[in-house]
């Protein structure tokens, strides 16, 4: 074997670049494993002149929420992982309601709370005699009408198992026992989606599990003091997937109830570990004019992405490394933990954005052509932003409705080592972070707004869960941010010179719910935008089924078409923006 030569001048180059690699390991290590900053310090980053896009709420609006999340000192690691919260209209009164979620543990005082919204802008706690109040170690929820009563349910994540509840109508909520429902789930789950997977019109149900996680493991920083642990220490483990059987019959004074199936295995989703965290089902392989089966992404902390392909047949298998998803540019499987969906350039294919850790980037993946990604993340100004963080929630949404998709993130780290000084947090003061507005300008790229955005990115928090809605039915999108162990934010959209919007709600009466996993294409001046329903998106979270569309100056639409769930494609007549809309399958008309 030939041995290389190398002259003294490139030896020091190479000792030298070998050193600055180390360097770099050693920081990356660090951030990793809970010392050095996360970002440039936010507080010494320029300010922009430009308007504030959003206003704190909170006080104003009568809610209250602050997360418990279970003794501190233990380093308990599932209580890092925080809980989400979700909007939903559960009494059908047209003003969307809260459900927080809290961490204190089984036998804690502290419960998850309900929030009914009694008027635009105004909230009461309602939880009290709800069947919603309920203690544990709550992470994730998901809304969705299980039985097809036409009210919604609720589905909770806890780290000990999971729950169901179903709606009674009255502001009543009664917890369906697992041996009825037929959900057991013995892992870590953390986020959950509804979805229809073999187009049978029930609402199947997608569970996301983490690890296998050993309570006895003791882990400390690099500096000798005692921290959460990271998710190297554990093994992953393999997500859930639950058939829905359909309704049960209906006690004396009681609505039907409903049983599901655990089809993990035979579906093919049971069979891969992967440390999963955030979870979006969509359409993602089709195109435009594809027949239309939802597939299942699913974002991996320090895992290959999946991309679970519906077969059609019952069973998915996973495709993200061919379809460009599993893997960064770099080929590197970074901590994904919550998923944005959208169409970010108005080609009418969606893109995903996934939040990682602060010393790697979160990423934007851009499909085109249908079924195939790239990541688009440095193409998109994306690594170029004002500061860092540990990236957990985050929504795609037209904030000033200029016809473009933002991007809002909730940050806040796991591990020991932030910037943060005197701000009163206590505890937790070493994770937290600030949170980011990112506006798209409609060439391809965004431009980070977060300065001028003091309400949502000014204050310190350790975010985790973030849901988008209009919450105040004016037409605009408004962020909830919920924090790990701090109090949760209720943010008013008040972006200047907004441009005009529609908000479509789907229904199929035939199921009397809500049809998720349609696609929602409005045309404005010969061109289309396209919007999904299906309200699992984020991290931990559920929002709103409903898909809301700025228009820029156009003032009216010429048309709406409709891919329904069963594949059926119809067209809505045009008419003037400015309005909520509910268009029915069967009302429409072919393409």
């Amino acid at each position: 074997m030939a041995r290389l030569r190398c002259s003294r001048s490139t030896q020091r180059a190479l000792t030298l670049g070998g050193i600055v690699l180390l360097i770099l390991s050693i920081v990356a290590l660090t951030h990793f494993i809970g010392g050095g900053p996360s970002s440039p310090l936010p507080s010494s980053v320029p300010e922009d002149d430009e308007p504030a896009w959003f206003e704190d709420v909170t006080d104003a609006w009568g809610f209250n929420f602050v997360h418990d999340p279970g003794p501190l000192g233990t380093y308990f690691t599932p209580q890092s992982m925080g809980s989400g919260a979700a909007v939903l209209d559960f009494d059908g009164d047209g003003l969307l309601d809260i459900y927080m979620l809290n961490f204190g543990g089984p036998t804690s005082k502290s419960v998850n709370r309900l929030f009914r919204q009694i008027s635009p802008g105004k909230f009461q706690d309602v939880t009290e005699g709800s069947g919603l109040g309920v203690p544990g170690y709550s992470h994730g929820v998901a809304i969705g009408d299980v039985n097809n009563d036409g009210l919604p349910d609720v589905l909770l994540t806890q780290f000990d198992g999971i729950k169901l509840f179903l709606n009674q109508g009255g502001g009543k909520f009664a917890e369906i026992p697992a041996a009825e429902s037929g959900l057991t789930n013995v892992s870590w789950g953390m986020s959950a989606a509804f979805l229809d997977y073999d187009r049978d019109g029930w609402l199947d149900l997608v569970v996301i599990n983490y690890l296998d996680f050993d309570p006895t493991m003791v882990c400390w920083s690099l500096t000798g003091v005692r921290d959460y642990c990271g998710p190297k220490n554990f093994k992953p483990v393999s997500s859930k997937l639950f058939h829905n059987l359909g309704r049960t019959p209906a006690e004396p004074g009681k609505p039907p109830g409903v049983r599901f199936k655990d089809v993990s295995f035979e579906a093919g989703i049971g069979r891969i570990p992967g440390a999963g965290l955030g979870v979006v089902c969509a359409d993602f392989h089709a195109g435009i004019k594809g027949e239309k089966w939802p597939d299942i992404f699913v974002a991996n902390d320090g895992n290959p992405n999946r991309l679970w392909i519906n077969k059609k047949d019952g069973t998915f298998v996973d495709e993200g490394s061919s379809r460009g998803v599993a893997y960064t540019s770099m080929g590197k499987a970074y901590a994904g933990m919550g998923v944005a969906v959208g169409d970010m350039n108005n080609d009418g294919l969606l893109d995903l954005y996934v939040t990682h850790l602060g010393v790697e980037t979160n990423n934007l993946w851009v499909q085109g052509p249908p079924g195939q990604f790239h990541d688009r993340t440095v193409e998109a100004g994306l690594t170029a932003l004002k500061w860092r963080g540990t990236g957990w929630g985050t929504v795609m949404a037209d904030f000033n409705h200029d016809g473009w998709l933002d991007i809002s993130i909730a940050n806040g780290r796991v591990f020991r080592g932030g910037d943060a000084q005197n701000t009163g947090m206590g505890y937790w003061e070493t994770y937290a972070e600030k949170n980011q507005v990112l506006a798209n300008d409609g060439t391809g790229k965004f431009r980070d707004i977060s300065t001028s955005n003091k309400a949502v990115c000014g204050y310190w928090n350790v975010a985790r869960g973030l849901v988008c809605a209009d919450f105040d039915n004016d037409g605009a999108m408004d962020l909830l941010v919920a924090s790990l162990g701090g109090k949760a934010h209720l943010f008013r959209n008040v972006a200047p010179k907004r441009g005009h919007w529609l908000k479509v709600r789907a229904i199929d009466p035939r199921l009397n719910r809500d049809a998720y996993g349609a696609e929602i294409r409005v045309k404005v001046d010969g061109k289309e935008k396209f919007r999904l329903i299906n309200p699992a998106e984020s991290y931990l979270c559920s929002g709103a089924p409903i898909a809301h569309f700025g228009l820029g100056s156009a003032d009216k639409y010429e048309s709406l078409r409709v891919a329904w769930p069963d594949g059926l494609l119809e067209v809505f007549p045009g008419g003037p923006a400015d309005r909520p809309l509910i268009l029915k399958r069967g009302e429409g008309v072919p393409p």
